[in-house]
């Protein structure tokens, strides 16, 4: 805080009274900020000056959140494996939709990120000390591959796997590769030549006559999805290659649930596997970092983080046991 013989002294250089200095010092959470500039008076004084009459401040939705941040029941780690890990903002939504996840399951976060450059046959092995997986946004090839073995790490190891926009489009090539029999299925974005172009732009799986073929509210969808978002889904979308409709058939065959489609469009948002084959893997075209809260999360991030909790203890009771 600023000592009271500086707050004179600002005074009298800026013609604001004292009690208008505010200090605003460092806090070890941004959730503390409210909390410090009330016990300054800084509400009152903004309402005094706007000739708004309030009831007293109600803290207590600020003071919540900062105890769940203090007082975790437990510690969960996510690998985050992404192309622009060095950046420390590049995932900074994604990073605080974790962290809202873990205060709605009373647990601390651990974001650790890698390069999706560094993962291979050889080196994927690395993921299993974590316990989830998130694949998040991202633009051309480079390391692309990478996060295709990921995806496939964490679908046949039962990790908890969330993938987001170039996350859900991995997991889908993952699939058609190594389940759905389309070896060498890639997306149009990093191969213009690939075999079975299971991702591409929307003119690209047009049918001949130009038409989109269409599926109605009957048609495969449901899944995990259902218990998480209800029948309807509302986010943010936004990418120019999108899951080609044509191999949507061949993939929900060998296994795979589209759970949930544009209602104009539909085009795939989510794709997921059957609980009864993974405990929770699910992919979105779709950002819902976006509309994720300190407050309530996102029932997305929030079931993620509540998976990653049950594999966390699945995995202590087999080492116990073993």
């Amino acid at each position: 805080m600023i000592p009271e013989d500086e707050k004179e002294k600002i005074s009298l250089f800026t013609n604001v009274q004292s009690w208008g200095v505010i200090s605003m010092p460092d806090v070890d959470t941004i959730y503390k900020v409210p909390r410090v500039l009330h016990e300054q008076g800084l509400d009152g004084l903004i309402c005094d000056r706007l000739h708004i009459n309030t009831p007293p401040a109600n803290l207590k939705r600020w003071d919540d959140l900062v105890y769940e941040t203090e007082h975790p029941q437990g510690e969960v780690t996510i690998a985050m494996v992404g192309k622009y890990v060095e950046l420390s903002d590049s995932y900074k939504s994604v990073n605080e939709a974790l962290r809202h996840a873990g205060m709605r399951n009373h647990v601390r976060v651990k974001i650790e990120h890698i390069d999706s450059e560094t993962i291979s046959p050889e080196s994927v092995a690395q993921l299993a000390k974590f316990d989830g997986v998130l694949v998040p946004g991202g633009f051309g090839k480079r390391g692309v591959e990478g996060k295709i073995q990921t995806a496939r790490f964490a679908r046949e190891g039962k990790v908890p796997y969330l993938g987001i926009c170039l996350g859900m489009q991995v997991a889908t090539i993952e699939y058609a590769r190594h389940v759905a029999g389309l070896a060498n299925a890639n997306s149009t974005e990093f191969e213009p030549d690939t075999p079975f172009p299971v991702i591409a732009l929307i003119h690209e799986w047009k049918d001949a006559d130009g038409t989109i073929q269409v599926r109605d509210a009957q048609s495969d969808l449901g899944g995990t999805m259902r218990f998480i978002y209800g029948p309807v889904v509302t986010e943010r979308h936004r990418h120019r290659y999108e899951a080609n409709v044509n191999y949507l058939d061949t993939l929900r065959k060998a296994g795979l649930v589209i759970s949930a489609l544009t209602q104009r469009e539909q085009l795939t948002e989510i794709v997921e596997l059957p609980t009864n084959v993974h405990p929770w893997f699910v992919g979105v075209q779709f950002h819902p970092e976006f509309k994720s809260t300190p407050w309530d999360g996102h029932p997305l991030f929030n079931a993620f983080i509540k998976a990653s909790i049950d594999h966390q203890k699945g995995a202590k009771h087999l080492k116990a046991v073993a």
